[in-house]
């Protein structure tokens, strides 16, 4: 079984190399944007008529939040031309696509959510409504994937963070050996989400799609994240905690650190379809960020 990774470098796509070698029946082929350039649909093609994958996950995108406010053109062409791209080439070459996608397709008006979703989450079947340049674009890639063809997975997720790449954890690592304080925004509530856990919920999705090959695969949406909710200020303070750094942590509200882009201010996702579709357990953002080796960060000071 072959599977194509794209966005090789990035953090999904260095998390799932690091639980590869887990999987000996399984043929990961890692590609970056200099081996396989998702806005450019011959690269694609070129690559899938030479490794003829049977699954696709799609691990790269435009990830700058801010940025894309700015880059609103490049946010475009990676996050929806890209997507669509590889939805065709998954379409003409019978290939299942795995498509990661996120919490910013929703607008995080917590006051506007049913009762259900303010207890647990959002569910698949929330209306999105992005308030920016990049949960537009994520939202107009999964759009794009599902007018193409019908074999994809869409797995939205949360605040992902690993020892790989850059990512708050690793942010709040090092400003925590330059500071002696340091203020976090607290009105923002969300799940945090480590990385490997995303790349075997992945694997697990492809598992289970072979084995059930006679019975329906179960293609659409799916919400994925660690189970719990907390500030990014809580998800600080546990960093912190973790690793025995001593700060001055100080809470403070969005309007204190005003940023381009908007971000949701609550963004908790409701994981009860993928648990039951595929039969996992999730463990606690908690318990998740103590599997992390902090030595390797900490030996590399980002």
């Amino acid at each position: 079984m072959v599977v194509l990774v794209t966005g090789a470098n990035g953090q999904l796509g260095q998390a799932i190399q690091s639980i590869s070698g887990k999987y000996p029946k399984v043929d990961f082929v890692f590609c970056d944007s200099s081996t396989l350039d998702i806005t450019n649909l011959n690269s694609i093609q070129q690559v899938f008529k030479q490794i003829k994958p049977n699954y696709c996950i799609n691990a790269a995108a435009y990830t700058a939040v801010d940025k894309a406010e700015s880059e609103p053109e490049k946010a475009f062409l990676i996050n929806v031309t890209g997507a669509k791209n590889l939805a065709e080439a998954c379409k003409e070459n019978n290939t299942i696509l795995l498509h990661v996608s996120t919490d910013f397709v929703f607008d995080g008006d917590f006051s506007e959510l049913s009762p259900r979703a303010q207890s647990i989450g959002y569910s698949e079947d929330d209306l999105p409504n992005p308030t920016g340049v990049y949960g537009q674009t994520k939202l107009d890639g999964e759009k794009a994937i599902q007018q193409t063809f019908d074999n994809y997975f869409i797995i939205r997720t949360s605040w992902v963070y690993s020892q790989f790449a850059n990512n708050f954890m690793k942010t709040m690592i090092r400003l925590g050996s330059e500071r002696d304080s340091l203020s976090v925004v607290n009105d923002q509530i969300g799940t945090p989400t480590n990385a490997v856990d995303l790349a075997e919920v992945l694997v697990k999705i492809i598992d289970h799609t072979e084995r059930s090959r006679s019975a329906s695969p179960g293609f659409g949406i799916y919400n994925f994240s660690n189970e719990g909710q907390c500030s990014w200020y809580d998800f600080a303070k546990k960093i912190f905690e973790v690793n025995n750094i001593t700060i001055d942590l100080q809470p403070i509200p969005t309007s204190s650190y005003p940023t381009p882009a908007k971000r949701p201010a609550f963004s908790v996702l409701d994981k009860n379809k993928i648990k039951k579709a595929f039969n996992i357990d999730i463990n606690y953002w908690e318990v998740s960020l103590k599997t992390i080796d902090f030595s390797v960060i900490m030996d590399k000071k980002p």
